[in-house]
C-alpha cells in the first residue's frame, strides 16, 4: 500500500476547494482517483457539507422516531442469529444477520426491517457460502442493542433494558417472529397410534425454538406466556436447548402471526 504525505493531501484538498475536478487533481499529483474522492468526502464531512449522511440521528441519543414494531422483530433476529462487529476504528460498526440462501424472502424482510429501523444508514448484503449476511452500518448500534458484548451470547448475561421490554410488550408477536425466523422452525412431526388393532401414522405440526442461551430462551418463553401460548422443553443430549409448541390451537395462532420462512 502506498502512503501519501500530509503535504500531498493538503495540496489536493486545496485544489479541490478551488474547484478542480477529481480526475484533474489525480493526474496532477499522481494519486489514485479513489483516494482523491475519499479525501474530498472527508474534507466536506469535516466542514459539515454532508449533513445526515455522516452521522445519522439515533432514537436513543437524539430522540428520533423509531418504528417500534420493526425494532421488536429486528431485536428477535439479533438475539438469534445476529452480532455486531467493527473491523477498525475508522469504520462504523455493523449489525449482521446471517440468512440462509434457502430463504430469500427472509433476506428481503430482514433488509426491509433494517431500513425501517435505520432509515438514514447504509444496508447491504454480503454473499457467503450457502448464506447471505444482511448488514446495516451505524455508529449507534450499541445504543440500540445494549446486549452486545465480548464472546458468545450464551456465555454472558442477556437481559432487556426497560425501554426494550416496553417495546416487546407492545409488539410481542413481532419479537417472537424474529426469534422463530432466526433460531426457530415449523416442522411436521409424526407418530403412530393403534386404531382398532391397526397401526396408523398420525402427523401434526409444531414449532421449535433452539438456543443455547438460558436467558434468550427465557425471553422467548416469557413472551409466549404473556401471549397465552403453551410450550414445553425438549432436551437435546440432556440439555434443554429446544422449546416446543405443539398444541393444535397454539400452532394455529402462531401460524396466523409468525408466517413461514421462505
Amino acid at each position: 500500500m502506498h502512503f501519501h504525505s500530509t503535504e500531498v493531501r493538503q495540496k489536493a484538498v486545496a485544489l479541490l476547494r478551488g474547484g478542480a475536478r477529481n480526475a484533474q487533481v489525480a493526474r496532477e499529483l499522481n494519486v489514485p482517483l479513489g483516494t482523491i474522492g475519499y479525501w474530498k468526502h472527508m474534507d466536506r464531512a469535516k466542514r459539515g457539507e454532508c449533513p445526515g449522511r455522516h452521522d445519522p440521528r439515533c432514537p436513543r441519543c437524539d430522540g428520533r422516531a423509531l418504528d417500534e414494531a420493526a425494532y421488536s422483530y429486528l431485536l428477535g433476529l439479533y438475539l438469534g442469529d445476529g452480532h455486531i462487529i467493527r473491523y477498525s476504528a475508522h469504520r462504523s460498526p455493523s449489525l449482521m444477520i446471517v440468512c440462509a440462501e434457502a430463504w430469500p424472502g427472509l433476506m428481503d424482510l430482514c433488509e426491509e426491517t433494517m431500513r425501517a429501523v435505520f432509515p438514514d444508514n447504509s444496508v447491504c448484503r454480503v454473499r457467503r457460502i450457502g448464506c447471505r449476511n444482511v448488514k446495516v452500518y451505524s455508529n449507534h448500534l450499541w445504543c440500540m442493542f445494549p446486549q452486545h458484548g465480548p464472546g458468545k451470547k450464551h456465555d454472558r448475561k442477556i437481559a432487556l433494558e426497560p425501554w426494550q421490554q416496553e417495546i416487546v410488550d407492545s409488539h410481542p408477536w413481532e419479537f417472537v417472529r424474529g426469534l422463530i425466523h432466526s433460531d426457530g422452525c415449523r416442522i411436521t412431526n409424526w407418530t403412530t397410534r393403534l386404531v382398532r388393532g391397526e397401526r396408523k401414522r398420525y402427523e401434526y405440526p409444531r414449532y421449535f425454538f433452539t438456543n443455547k442461551s438460558d436467558d434468550i430462551r427465557e425471553l422467548f418463553t416469557g413472551t409466549l406466556d404473556k401471549l397465552g401460548i403453551t410450550w414445553t422443553h425438549c432436551t437435546r443430549n440432556g440439555n434443554p436447548y429446544n422449546i416446543s409448541v405443539a398444541r393444535k390451537a397454539d400452532v394455529a395462532l402462531m401460524d396466523a402471526h409468525i408466517g413461514p420462512k421462505y
